[in-house]
């Protein structure tokens, strides 16, 4: 179910928009009746998307670059200005996961480089897109994870990064709230997205089965979320019956973080 048009006349940015829950979060707000520009890396796959959005009725306009790159972030807004001259809703998506090792082992360049997109990218997103909303109202949604509000074993630098971006979206919240804009952040757990697929990347199918069935085991729900589930929580974020919302970090989990 979608709040068709209940965005209507909105712009919505959407970082990582290529693929998995940042495509699932463009297509709905699309639906809800915004005008979606979608920033991925060079050489993402485009036309799923386009065709989603041109039979939603809007408009998309596709950017690429590096979500860290603070001249990808001033080329995107240039863009931006000069079809849509500002945007209203921003979802600082993009974000990769890192290997999975032992803290003892985890190599410096791979910490740096998780850190680097989600951290400094997400930091980017929230500076050029609260100055793309100002004068108005706006909301940006920033993804953390259940890991960003518990810990874990393995992913440590995705673990440490996402506990950064729920500071940085309480920071946010606070500071931007006087320009009428509101700063939240989502924590999925488990979603059926490349992200997961990239932890089973190696595996035997027995091995696959048994670290999916263990994951599916630690949710009440019993199961990994959709990327459509995921989408509907921003779409909420988005709309004006979030109005009140302001630094929060929801988990969207199947009530994991509930035990």
């Amino acid at each position: 179910m979608t709040n068709a048009d209940g965005l209507k006349g909105k712009v919505a940015l959407i970082t990582g928009a290529a693929r998995g829950i940042g495509m699932a979060a463009a297509i709905r707000l699309a639906r809800d009746g915004a005008d979606i520009v979608a920033l991925d890396l060079a050489g993402s796959p485009w036309n799923e998307l386009h065709d989603e959005v041109a039979q939603a009725g809007r408009n998309l306009l596709a950017c690429e670059g590096d979500v860290a790159d603070e001249v990808t972030w001033e080329e995107t807004m240039a863009r931006v200005r000069a079809q849509f001259g500002r945007i209203d809703i921003l979802f600082n998506n993009a974000g990769i996961s890192g290997p999975a090792c032992p803290l003892q082992d985890y190599p410096l360049d791979e910490f740096d480089r998780v850190m680097r997109v989600n951290c400094r990218g997400v930091f980017l997103g929230m500076k050029f897109g609260a100055e793309a909303m100002r004068g108005g109202s706006g909301s940006i949604i920033n993804m953390s994870s259940v890991s960003g509000i518990g810990g874990g074993r393995s992913l440590f630098a995705y673990n440490a990064s996402k506990h950064a971006v729920i500071g940085m979206t309480k920071v946010g919240a606070v500071e931007l709230a006087e320009h009428g804009i509101r700063v939240n952040a989502i924590c999925p757990a488990m979603t059926e997205t490349a992200m997961m697929l990239d932890l089973e990347i190696g595996k035997n199918t027995d091995e696959i089965a048994a670290l999916r069935g263990h994951f599916n085991a630690m949710i009440p729900l019993g199961r990994y979320a959709a990327p459509a589930e995921i989408a509907s929580v921003v779409s909420f974020l988005a709309s004006d019956a979030a109005s009140f919302v302001n630094g929060a970090a929801i988990p969207v989990d199947g009530g994991l973080k509930a035990q």
